[in-house]
């Protein structure tokens, strides 16, 4: 017969499911809770947070909805957890959170819960940002750029900071001129490769793909979905090449480039043919 545990915790019992959710949370990080639980920091949590972000939109892709529940759960434990740490360092907890949430979509919806009027939702976007830089004023840190995370992937930073620029009129008038400058950055980088200067050919790589993500904003194309999705394409050629290979007994390493040219052409034409 197992014996019961001491020091065992009573389940939460609640019919509100999100204060339910906040109870185990400080349960799990009490003296008697999880050691791992109660080992993390707001540090320590930072992978995790990106991680789930990404297993998030995975799910969003998948289709299923019963995955995308369940990686919502995941993030949104990382945001009970990040407010039960601040809780319990007497900074702020989760009504504070959801509080402040609340007021901040009142507060820059004036459209909907106040007398302002916004015909579309490029109208909607720009009182956004304009009440934005509102409450920024005076702060150390009011910049039009202000709040675009360092910490996003090069791509997609690139993207928000260059529409936080086109906001208040930095940018071109058409996509003809962002063409040009493509063309511009791109002569540039092969002078630098024929002069053999690396480090400015490294500059100027970086140059040509930031005006190149610019185009894709003008095209209303999300540069980091459309990177992503030429890398699936990438990988579903590749591995078609591999397992053409694995059939005749033999791997990439045996075969020569004009071999697995031809096989990757073949999936090319095997993707077209199924369109």
């Amino acid at each position: 017969m197992t014996k019961p545990n001491p020091q065992q915790s009573s389940i939460p019992e609640s019919s509100d499911p999100v204060e339910r959710l906040r109870a185990i949370v400080a349960i799990l990080r009490s003296d008697n809770g999880c050691p791992w639980d109660r080992e993390q920091t707001l540090d320590s949590l930072k992978p995790y947070l990106i991680e789930e972000a990404y297993e998030l939109l995975d799910a969003v892709d998948s289709g299923d909805a019963k995955l995308h529940r369940e990686e919502l759960g995941d993030v949104l434990l990382q945001v009970v957890l990040h407010a039960q740490i601040r809780s319990e360092a007497g900074d702020f907890d989760f009504g504070d959170v959801a509080h402040t949430l609340s007021e901040k979509l009142i507060r820059r919806h004036p459209h909907v819960f106040g007398d302002a009027v916004a015909d579309d939702s490029d109208a909607v976007v720009q009182r956004w940002e304009a009440i934005k830089q509102q409450e920024r004023a005076g702060s150390a840190d009011d910049s039009v750029l202000s709040g675009v995370p360092r910490s996003l992937p090069a791509l997609q930073r690139a993207q928000r900071m260059q529409s936080r620029a086109a906001r208040v009129g930095f940018d071109w008038e058409c996509r003809d001129g962002v063409v040009a400058k493509l063309d511009e950055e791109i002569a540039e980088f092969k002078q630098a490769l024929e002069q053999n200067d690396l480090e400015h050919a490294s500059e100027e790589m970086g140059d040509f793909i930031f005006s190149l993500v610019n185009l894709c904003r003008h095209l209303k194309v999300d540069a980091e979905d459309a990177l992503d999705r030429a890398n699936t394409k990438f990988n579903r050629r590749f591995v078609y090449i591999e397992q053409a290979l694995r059939q005749e007994g033999r791997s990439c390493q045996d075969a020569t480039l004009a071999e697995m040219d031809r096989l990757w052409d073949e999936a090319k034409q095997s993707e077209s043919s199924s369109d």
